[in-house]
């Protein structure tokens, strides 16, 4: 179903969790992101990001580091306290939050009472109305101490770090964990009340081979993960340090991959999952997949989604917040971080101001790679009917007009497609990650 065009995959892409995109951050004017907390209203979503993990994965490219020492990790969450304080503190009245997500690093490198902290902090300092909370989890340092606080917080959605069951491909990337430890996790997180459960998965690792992918494809179908997401590991030690451990020899070549994505895609539409995206699947009843049915689809920083707010707050050191007019990124390091929050100040200095094109691109962006057609504008159309071309010409996209449609066999193309509507990258020099 997926033809195989290595010409049109040569040059490597964002993966527009946002618009513009953190490659195209410069300075923000002082009080950026305090104003436009001030100014927000209407449903709101938080990000609380926990930037820990007991032990680091070679394949990793989240802000996170070893959990190691316990006052470094103390002072952190004092930190994130103090930011729920300040963020409480310059909210009007209107808002309401309606989803919270905790997210790393691992969360669940902390205490569970830390955790269960964290989320008393929120009720007593934001406007919570019934949020829906979610969580990512580490089956490694999962407990049932853990289990008992998700319970206790309400949590309804789970994310397992699981990326392969192959012992060989686990070794090659730093994330050694057995099928007991993965099986105990979702049985606990089932148990304390978990509706939607994700697995993470990867292929293109070092060392996997087709029948390594399709095995553990086969056993998250069988665990009954209500969502699967199949990313293709980025290699790009040139930015990921930590990724230098890994022989870029052991990987698998271009063309590989690509069959690994078909073939990964197939499976799991085969196993009864909608298709969410080309990367991203979800059982028929789950909320994403009827969110996606009925054209309700979004994709922010934590990739595609249901939540339909326009406003996402981060908390925590890295923490990116999005707002209508304004993307506005936490100071990176943890010190500077933790400096800021013991002001009682915000600490975002970098970001970008979204200017009204760079919202209508946005949002054209956002519904290519949501919905697989947008309405072009006569401008936009001119700007990009000549790169379209060989797009067209294969059978990967279609113009009827202004309608800009991505056919079923020019998925693994959505990203490519979608970089035509971003004038940033004849700008940046930044380099991406491989388009599939």
């Amino acid at each position: 179903m997926w033809p195989y065009h290595p010409d049109l995959l040569e040059t490597p892409v964002p993966r527009y969790t946002s618009y513009p995109t953190a490659a195209d951050f410069g300075s923000l004017p002082t009080g950026s992101l305090a104003r436009a907390v001030n100014e927000a209203s209407g449903d709101i979503s938080l990000y609380l990001h926990i930037p820990f993990c007991e032990t680091i994965c070679f394949y990793c490219g989240c802000n996170t580091s070893a959990a190691g020492r316990t006052e470094r990790v103390q002072s952190y969450l004092t930190a994130l306290h103090q930011e729920i304080v300040a963020v409480g503190r310059e909210l009007g009245p209107d808002p309401k939050v309606r989803r919270i997500a905790f997210g790393g690093g691992s969360p669940n490198a902390i205490a569970p009472r830390e955790f269960l902290a964290l989320v008393d902090a929120l009720h007593a300092h934001l406007p919570l109305t019934s949020p829906d909370l979610s969580i990512e989890i580490d089956p490694r340092t999962f407990s049932r101490d853990w289990a008992q606080a998700i319970e206790d917080a309400g949590v309804c959605r789970a994310s397992l770090g699981v990326q392969t069951f192959a012992a060989h491909c686990q070794k090659a990337i730093g994330r050694e964990q057995s099928e007991a430890l993965i099986a105990r996790s979702v049985d606990w997180l089932r148990q304390s009340g978990v509706r939607s459960l994700n697995f993470d998965l990867m292929y293109g690792l070092p060392h996997q081979t087709m029948a390594d992918l399709m095995d553990s494809l086969a056993r998250t179908s069988n665990y009954g993960a209500d969502r699967i997401a199949l990313f293709g590991y980025a290699h790009v030690p040139h930015i990921v340090k930590r990724q230098r451990v890994i022989d870029a020899a052991t990987l698998p070549g271009r063309e590989t991959r690509f069959a690994m994505a078909k073939a990964g895609f197939d499976a799991l539409i085969s196993s009864g999952y909608q298709a969410i995206g080309f990367d991203h699947f979800a059982k028929p009843q789950d909320p994403m997949a009827i969110a996606a049915r009925e054209g309700a689809l979004r994709r922010n920083f934590q990739g595609f989604t249901e939540d339909t707010s326009d406003i996402l707050i981060g908390l925590g050191a890295s923490a990116i917040s999005v707002f209508p007019e304004l993307i506005a990124q936490n100071e990176k390091n943890t010190g500077r971080y933790r400096m800021h929050c013991s002001q009682g100040a915000l600490s975002a200095s970098e970001g970008i101001v979204r200017s009204r094109e760079d919202a209508m691109r946005g949002q054209m962006i956002e519904g290519l790679l949501c919905h697989g057609e947008i309405d072009l504008t006569p401008c936009l159309f001119s700007q990009i009917e000549a790169r379209l071309r060989p797009f067209k010409e294969r059978g990967l996209a279609t113009l009827d007009g202004l309608t800009l449609r991505i056919a079923p066999e020019g998925l693994p193309y959505a990203r490519v497609i979608a970089a035509m509507l971003d004038p940033y990258r004849e700008k940046t020099t930044r380099r991406f990650s491989s388009a599939i």
